[in-house]
């Protein structure tokens, strides 16, 4: 970077300092850049007259623009040493080689002592974001001093209204670069900040941060250029117009693709599902692999892969099968009609107990009540809740509450019914067959 401010400073000098010398060599004191007329027959007062109104015109040229920042810095220093001639002279030389020295020395002074105390200091404070930030704006810093320095040190040469110019086109654009960089440099360093506590915490989304970066570096350039460029006197709203225009015209032709754009932002800011979350969207439960710009991958029970746009997403209901705060079991337990009141009571007590042994279990949410008379059974109806939302560990404590109940119904001599009809014969029929199975038994 040293090297290329160098370089650049070496060619505005070599550019513009030589023929600028040449001309002031044959310039009289009185009109900077103007050539000595010929002799043409004119009289020393007539001469005298044009040369004024040649200098009043050239000091009304450059009235017209008012000096910025950086040629009043350069007038302090040429009255410092006491210049006050309008052509160049070894003083202007040895003052812009002057700069340039000072230029690389405030640049090392920035970047080898500033910065690197600037960064111990970073690293005792808690926060890391100055430690990213620091090392991000050291580079623009440098280059800003640098600009600083060629610059200054190109304004001390007395040149022609066309350099002029064009060095002042030069430097606004040069120290906007600067500024633009830097802090796009720092902007970047927030937003990678940013992402690095988003995902630290969790948050839905750290997805989407990249996105988000991109879109916010991508229009912080928009508004750098356009401010650049209205800077050097263009009229930037006729180019607004236009692009307003072409935007348009855009947005007609696009209009899924922004679609899916505003409905990836309604899940950044909603956050109904992370990455690793199971969720059921549209009848389909799956896995969330991905959440994309345009679209968000699914990876189904079946293990295949489900794409869905980002709009669809925003205008589904979501249920998000990974985010319960407790588990519930719901189930009925039919017991056979040969079960005796007294029999089921002691089983309903007895169940209850069971369930309510169970470390993982709610109290509050048990309920095990004697429910109804089914056509082929009693039927106890079986309800409660786990304390924690983890699904394995939920299915665990259903099993051994089951295998449990399976044993009480066993050792109190009870059955488990299942779907049976009974047939009663009653009359002729039944005397009938009485007689026949009689008949068949001798």
């Amino acid at each position: 970077m040293k090297r290329l401010f160098l370089l650049l400073g070496c060619l505005f000098v070599c550019a513009f300092a030589a023929p600028a010398a040449t001309a002031a060599d044959a310039a009289p004191p009185l009109a900077r850049g103007q050539a000595s007329a010929p002799p043409d027959g004119k009289t020393d007062a007539e001469r005298n007259t044009v040369a004024a109104a040649a200098v009043a015109t050239a000091a009304t040229r450059e009235g017209a623009r008012s000096p910025d920042l950086l040629e009043h810095l350069v007038d302090v220093i040429l009255e410092l040493f006491n210049v006050r001639t309008s052509g160049n002279t070894v003083t202007h030389y040895v003052i812009s080689a002057l700069l340039l020295a000072c230029a690389l020395l405030a640049r090392r002074i920035v970047t080898g002592i500033i910065f690197v105390a600037l960064k111990k200091l970073a690293a005792k404070t808690e926060t890391t974001l100055d430690d990213k930030l620091f090392p991000a704006v050291e580079a623009p810093a440098a280059a800003f001093v640098m600009v600083t320095g060629i610059f200054a040190a190109l304004k001390v040469l007395k040149l022609s209204t066309e350099a002029d110019q064009f060095i002042g086109y030069g430097s606004r654009v040069a120290f906007s670069l600067a500024i633009f960089w830097g802090l796009w440099r720092a902007l970047g360093a927030v937003l990678d900040h940013g992402q690095e506590i988003a995902k630290a915490r969790n948050l839905g989304i750290a997805a989407f941060m990249p996105w988000i970066k991109k879109t916010l570096l991508s229009v912080f350039v928009v508004v750098g250029v356009l401010l650049t460029i209205q800077g050097l006197g263009y009229d930037v709203k006729a180019l607004l117009a236009g692009l307003g225009l072409g935007g348009l015209a855009f947005a007609l032709a696009a209009q899924d693709t922004l679609a899916n754009v505003f409905g990836s932002i309604v899940v950044a800011i909603d956050q109904p599902f992370k990455v690793g979350e199971t969720v059921r969207i549209g009848g389909n439960v799956g896995s969330v692999e991905d959440i994309g710009l345009r679209s968000t991958r699914i990876r189904l029970i079946d293990k295949s892969l489900l794409i869905v746009p980002n709009k669809t997403v925003a205008a589904e209901a979501i249920t998000n099968l990974a985010r319960f705060t407790q588990r519930r079991a719901e189930q009925v337990i039919g017991l056979t009609y040969d079960t005796k009141p007294e029999q089921m009571d002691a089983i309903v007590a007895e169940i209850r107990q069971i369930v309510l042994r169970e470390a993982g279990v709610d109290p509050a949410s048990v309920m095990v009540y004697f429910r109804d008379f089914n056509a082929s059974s009693l039927d106890i109806w079986v309800v409660y809740a786990s304390t924690a939302p983890d699904f394995q560990p939920f299915m665990a404590m259903r099993q051994r509450i089951n295998l449990n109940i399976m044993r009480a119904v066993e050792a109190r001599g009870l059955s488990f019914a299942f779907p049976t009809q009974t047939m009663h014969l009653a009359g002729e029929v039944a005397q009938k067959l009485t007689e026949r199975s009689a008949v068949r038994g001798a």
